[in-house]
């Protein structure tokens, strides 16, 4: 079990009482984003919704997956120069610095995810779908790549919609890592991720107190269309599961509305330690919530329940590491 001296009290010295580790966050719901629509536009509207969580004393805005363009994975492309037009090859970019600016301005740090386009070492292009934490002072705390991509990678025609993800991008390369930032230990995951217990439990075993994740998902779900109507009560029950059996706050931010005629659930909400909603979106559009989220709320379920050092019996779980 990892070790970590943030689970004891720390005490302000002046006075002798527990430092209190609250932030306010804020929740910030996109609606769609047309295909035409530029980069500079979509950052106007978060930056108007920045300005509204500052408004409301946030220390933190969280944006959606894929936030700066439209859900490009649902149309079939062969022309990869066309797909690479929906790929942000730096961060900031000559569209993003406003954000960027806007957020050093209000004292705010923000996530936010895009498709991503690098090199590596070997000078190999790679493409992901990325999420990433920033300090109000503009420093990169934190980057999250995608590991559960959904769907498929040919074009399937019988389709209303293609999800093509697996397509478009690489399954993610830096695991699911947990920063010390904003005064409590916080990680990320993006959409599909957070139907997988798996992703919950490698962030709660390294003990974050916070989970960040946007995500874009559609109403109808091609393959078992039956499931439709459960759609927006699957994407909460994951997030709840999450939040309790692991002892976490989750935020969890929606692109929402129909977009180039495909419908995104929105639901955009704020969880609780306890697995509780404490702020939820009401709309499908631009919409932002906020909750004071206290970390120090993570023990009561952390320190008992699940305590993991106490009551995890990792030996009896061979089998899911098993390929």
């Amino acid at each position: 079990m990892h070790d970590w001296l943030g689970s004891r009290p720390q005490f302000d010295d002046l006075k002798g009482k527990p430092m209190s580790r609250s932030l306010v966050i804020a929740a910030a719901q996109l609606g769609p984003i047309a295909r035409a629509e530029s980069r500079a536009s979509v950052v106007t509207r978060m930056i108007a919704m920045m300005e509204t969580a500052k408004a409301r004393g946030a220390g933190l805005i969280v944006y959606p997956e894929l936030a700066l363009t439209t859900f490009f994975p649902r149309w079939f492309m062969e022309d990869q120069d066309e797909v690479d037009t929906f790929f942000e090859t730096e961060m900031p970019s000559a569209d993003t610095r406003p954000l960027y600016e806007a957020a050093g301005r209000l004292g705010l740090a923000f996530s936010f995810g895009y498709a991503e386009k690098t090199t590596d070492e070997a000078g190999k292009t790679r493409r992901f779908n990325t999420s990433v934490l920033v300090g109000a002072d503009g420093e990169l705390l934190l980057k999250y790549r995608k590991i559960h991509l959904p769907g498929h990678r040919e074009n399937e025609t019988w389709r209303p919609f293609q999800h093509l993800e697996k397509r478009y991008f690489e399954l993610g390369d830096l695991g699911f890592p947990v920063a010390e930032a904003l005064g409590g230990r916080l990680g990320m995951c993006i959409c599909n991720d957070r139907r997988w217990p798996e992703t919950f439990r490698m962030l709660g075993l390294q003990k974050a107190e916070l989970v960040l994740l946007g995500y874009n998902t559609p109403v109808h779900y091609p393959p078992a269309p039956g499931h439709d109507h459960l759609q927006d009560f699957h994407n909460h029950l994951s997030m709840q599961a999450g939040a309790y059996q692991n002892g976490t706050w989750v935020v969890g931010v929606a692109k929402a509305g129909c977009e180039e005629g495909c419908d995104l659930i929105g639901g955009s909400c704020i969880i609780a330690p306890t697995g509780e909603i404490v702020a939820k979106c009401s709309t499908l559009g631009d919409e932002v919530i906020t909750a004071e989220c206290d970390f120090d709320r993570c023990r009561e379920i952390q320190d008992n329940i699940f305590n993991f050092a106490q009551h995890r019996q990792p030996a009896q779980y061979r089998l899911l590491t098993e390929d």
